[in-house]
């Protein structure tokens, strides 16, 4: 039955059919003349997800497949659309001329885009690099390596499932690949967060990812690239060399080396406190995440490098430093950085520029974009030599004005190019001789053929006569029949008009063919030409890489500074201590989202190993305690990646890790309650930490009953007092104001509250850190901010005043049972028989045609009842 029906398939589909069975699971774009089709179920989805047209077209006798399909020159358009849709794109393109062959065109599979995988300036997103990850497992942990193919940037790391997932988080893959025997591990690190790709066991070896490796790399160990032993980031390594062939992206010169991303260089940020601090993604729509206030960047390299400096802070003091004295060297020369930042705004991606030239994939109007980046680069080495900056000037150094390549483009390519190399147009006058010559006979043709015209029409006395074109039999003379008398025997009559006569000429078909082979001979030797500068490029790749990344960290660090300007940021002393000493410290993020008029209150933050590693912060929900936790940690890491910090001044002792408890993040989509939660992200915590731990905790225990709050959030507090290894910097936030005993029993352990004002029965938020402890929360006043309806708020009061009178009872359930009781159904007037006179009194009141001075008498006519009554 098989036979029969393949035997009935018409030769196109049969070709589509087997290459389709090549790339399973790939969408298949089928290039057929001026179309990319899809077919089968491939239609059904492309149409769903482009809103394109979905047919059907005949396969063979009796039989017909779904259809849909666009324009080749749509490509741009819709291919982004279908890789930001989750799909792995196959690209099959016509291998030869269709006019050169008889029968079926060849065809072949020339990229297979993936979402971790594209070239495509659609596709990628230019402030955010484009990472696939490639994930190994094992017992106690995992590997893993991340590849940007678009910039060529190449990463490796292993370590346990919680730094593997930290990493994840920080990165945001676009694409991961693994093992299919690893495919249950997978979906529990990955949670269905990112689109995956499953590869056969074999491909996940460790002498597989090796070798793969150092066939790369073209060296005999891994030892340079720091990876050396790091067996799972290596087997990770290697599979994603491997996908790279897999998918036909085979020209891999720009992935020149691969970085190790060290543990021991970074201040550890697991997931939940990237989240919580919301550094790089705001939790809550219409938020503000911590880089939208940092990157004022220019280049979109600059951006992707300040997200990675985001989520790795330094813990080197002199890596920090240097970056701080870059910052300075700037902050005091706003001229100097106006001029750098002017020249970078011209680079544009110049990482991802050099990477199209080193795969062949660059357009002529993307060659002159190069050129410009490198004309750019030039005054930008110039003023930072010229600064009197130390720092600035090792920076100029580093760059490589790449002199004879720039050059080269500006003498050879055209200022205003076609973005396709192979229609003409590229290459400037005086390169080649040839192409000048062909040039004078292509596009001079005209002159030429009018000198034929005026010649001829002299010569044979035709005053009318007229030289013309059409793709029927090319060049030809047209005489009108009043004068086809006087047409020469040597002419050769091609067609007869009504009124006119149509000739040819020897000379005109010789000089025909000159014309029409100089168009064509040009044009391949300006494709030539420009393929040989790419060439010439490709030699380059590794010194505009170094360029790049020198540029985008000029960009950052230039950024810090604008930022720091325009905010009113000091420079923190980063130093070696167990102190972190912050004087008039603001929140980076909230300080700018005040209304117009509103000042931030500013506050110190004192807390060290020695005399204060505890600080227990109360004060009522709204206050801002949550708020000064944050800021704390900013501040902290903000120094860290070596940014200027908004605070009058601060001293940071280095920080290795910074832990957060902040806020519900419930999973009860996931089945765990708000309490489950909170308690694993402390564990998380307390299993974790060191001696230069920050260790923000808010509001612990609130997931459950008061008592097992208390108790929770007591003995957590003791033991980060008590760790027989580790003093840690800790800050808690808690609404339980009984915790402010601790302060009593140990030495370490200073109570702060954030004040309050109150004014009668309201308050006012201080918004001022001091110390002390809170006497009680406030949270009924915050309940009748926040609109709660009055009679609740009344009852909450009732209640709380009866358990404040009687704070001395020990015996809790005795005490509870004798809160008075709502009795709802009883009137205030059946209450008490004083006031049925009241009631009927309000009763004949007409609230609506009352005066202000009748409703006075009548208040008084009122009271003055209630006191005969009470005689």
């Amino acid at each position: 039955m098989a036979k029969k029906k393949e035997a009935k398939e018409t030769p196109l589909m049969k070709q589509y059919n087997a290459i389709k069975g090549r790339y399973p699971g790939a969408l298949l774009l089928f290039r057929v003349g001026d179309f990319y089709e899809t077919f089968g179920e491939d239609a059904v989805r492309a149409s769903k997800v482009l809103d394109i047209v979905l047919t059907k077209r005949a396969n063979g006798s009796a039989s017909h497949i779904e259809l849909a399909g666009f324009p080749h020159h749509s490509l741009d358009t819709y291919l982004p659309k279908l890789v930001r849709a989750g799909n792995r794109v196959a690209i099959c393109d016509q291998l030869e001329d269709p006019k050169s062959v008889k029968g079926i065109v060849k065809r072949g599979v020339t990229e297979l885009v993936t979402p971790g995988l594209s070239f495509n300036d659609n596709v990628l997103e230019k402030k955010a690099n484009n990472f696939l990850a490639s994930v190994h497992f094992d017992k106690n942990g995992a590997g893993v390596a991340f590849l940007d193919v678009s910039t060529g940037e190449f990463m490796a790391a292993q370590g346990s499932m919680d730094y593997v997932s930290k990493l994840f988080q920080g990165f945001s893959p676009s694409e991961v690949i693994y093992c299919k025997a690893a495919k249950k591990q997978a979906e529990e690190l990955l949670q269905d967060e990112y689109i995956t790709f499953s590869l056969d066991e074999w491909i996940y070896g460790l002498d597989f990812g090796y070798e793969k490796l150092i066939n790369h790399f073209q060296t005999s160990s891994l030892k340079g690239y720091g990876i050396e032993g790091m067996d799972h980031a290596i087997i990770a390594a290697g599979a994603i060399l491997h996908y790279l062939e897999e998918t036909e992206h085979r020209e891999v010169k720009h992935i020149s080396a691969i970085s190790r991303i060290d543990e021991d260089k970074y201040v550890w940020l697991d997931k939940f406190t990237i989240r919580n601090l919301e550094l790089i993604f705001p939790q809550h729509d219409g938020g503000v995440p911590l880089i939208d206030i940092l990157d004022c960047t220019v280049t979109p390299m600059g951006s992707r490098q300040l997200k990675k400096w985001m989520v790795l802070p330094l813990k080197e003091i002199n890596a920090i430093n240097q970056r701080l004295k870059i910052v300075e060297g700037f902050h005091q020369t706003p001229d100097l950085q106006e001029e750098v930042q002017k020249n970078l705004k011209n680079i544009g991606d110049l990482e991802r520029l050099i990477s199209k030239v080193a795969v062949g994939r660059i357009n002529p109007r993307e060659m002159n974009q190069l050129k410009k980046a490198m004309q750019n680069t030039l005054p930008i080495k110039t003023t930072l030599q010229n600064s009197d900056f130390d720092e600035l000037k090792k920076l100029a150094d580093q760059l490589n004005p790449c002199e004879f390549l720039l050059e080269k483009i500006e003498n050879e390519l055209k200022e205003d190019v076609p973005i396709n190399a192979s229609v003409g147009g590229l290459i400037r006058d005086g390169v080649d001789e040839e192409l000048d010559e062909l040039r004078k006979i292509a596009y001079s043709g005209k002159d030429y053929l009018v000198q034929i015209q005026q010649r001829e029409s002299e010569r044979t006395g035709i005053p009318s006569l007229k030289i013309a074109y059409n793709k029927v039999f090319g060049y030809y003379l047209e005489v009108s029949n009043a004068h086809k008398d006087k047409v020469p025997g040597e002419w050769i009559r091609k067609q007869t008009l009504v009124n006119a006569e149509r000739y040819i000429t020897e000379e005109l078909k010789v000089y025909e063919e000159k014309i029409l082979n100089a168009e064509e001979k040009l044009f391949i030797i300006e494709h030539r030409i420009f393929n040989e500068l790419v060439l010439n490029a490709a030699d380059y790749v590794t010194q505009i890489q170094q360029n790049a990344r020198v540029l985008s960290v000029i960009d950052c660090l230039s950024s810090f500074a604008q930022v720091a300007q325009a905010n009113k940021y000091v420079k923190p002393n980063v130093n070696d201590s167990t102190t972190i000493d912050i004087k008039e410290g603001r929140h980076p993020v909230i300080e700018k989202q005040l209304p117009i008029g509103e000042t931030y209150i500013p506050n110190d933050v004192f807390i060290d190993n020695d005399n204060q590693q505890i600080i227990i912060i109360t004060g009522p929900n709204m206050a801002g305690k949550s708020a000064l936790l944050r800021q704390t940690a900013l501040i902290t890491l903000m120094a860290q990646m070596g940014s200027y910090v908004p605070a009058k001044s601060a001293s940071i002792g280095i920080v290795d890790k910074v832990f957060t408890r902040v806020g519900a993040s419930d999973n009860l989509s996931k089945g765990e309650s708000t309490f489950m939660v909170e308690m694993t992200e402390t564990a998380s915590i307390l299993n974790n930490l060191s001696d230069r731990s920050l260790v923000l905790m808010d509001e612990i225990g609130r997931g459950t009953s008061t008592y097992d709050g208390v108790s929770i959030a007591w003995s957590i507090v003791e033991f980060l007092h008590n760790h027989p290894d580790y003093r840690v910097k800790t800050l808690f936030a808690t609404h339980y104001h009984e915790l402010n005993q601790l302060e009593e029993d140990f030495p370490r352990i200073k109570n702060f509250n954030v004040s309050v004002k109150e004014v009668g029965d309201k308050i006012i938020f201080m918004r001022k850190l001091k110390e002390g402890g809170s006497e009680h929360s406030f949270g009924i006043h915050v309940a009748q901010l926040a609109g709660m309806p009055n009679n609740v708020v009344i009852r909450a009061n009732e209640i709380m005043h009866f358990l404040e009178k009687d704070k001395n009872k020990n015996d809790t359930k005795q005490k509870l049972e004798e809160v008075p009781k709502a009795n709802f159904q009883m009137s205030l007037f059946e209450a008490d028989p004083r006031f049925k006179v009241v009631k009927s009194m309000l009763q004949e009141l007409d609230i609506n045609t009352i005066s202000p001075v009748e409703a006075l008498l009548k208040l008084n006519e009122i009271k003055t009842a209630l006191e005969k009554k009470e005689s």
